[in-house]
């Protein structure tokens, strides 16, 4: 059985690259790349305000998300669960230390005039892969 613990390296160290899915209003699903962070037991994802997975997630939101080992891509790990927390406090921090890790750049590059970053924090529920 899989453990979250077991993947650490790309929950946190690798640059590996997410894919989250998330539930349109009509029930479909709708799938992003993104960039993510995990503290406290929690799956941190950072968008701006506005975005399709911004409007997807509220609090309760089930989401899942699947992240590929970049050094060898049949290693992945699956995390299924639930928006627990939604706040803007230090998400434009948390976008700059996400910069860093995954550009190697102190600040976020691709930051827009008037954008409002947001953190949602996803508690695991299930998880899965092959390590």
């Amino acid at each position: 059985m899989a453990k979250i613990e077991d993947y650490q390296d790309l929950l946190q160290e690798k640059k590996a690259f997410a894919h989250l899915a998330t539930l349109m209003p009509d029930g479909a699903p709708q799938v992003t790349p993104v960039w993510i962070d995990y503290r406290d037991g929690r799956v941190l994802v950072n968008t701006a305000k506005g975005r399709v997975k911004a409007r997807n997630m509220h609090e309760g939101s089930p989401v899942a998300i699947s992240i590929t080992d970049p050094d060898n891509p049949y290693r992945y790990v699956q995390v299924r669960g639930q928006v627990i927390r939604i706040h803007d406090e230090g998400a434009d921090a948390h976008i700059d230390f996400l910069a860093r890790k995954y550009l190697g750049q102190d600040s976020y590059p691709f930051r827009q005039p008037g954008e409002q970053r947001v953190i949602y924090e996803i508690e695991p529920q299930s998880v899965q892969g092959v390590a």
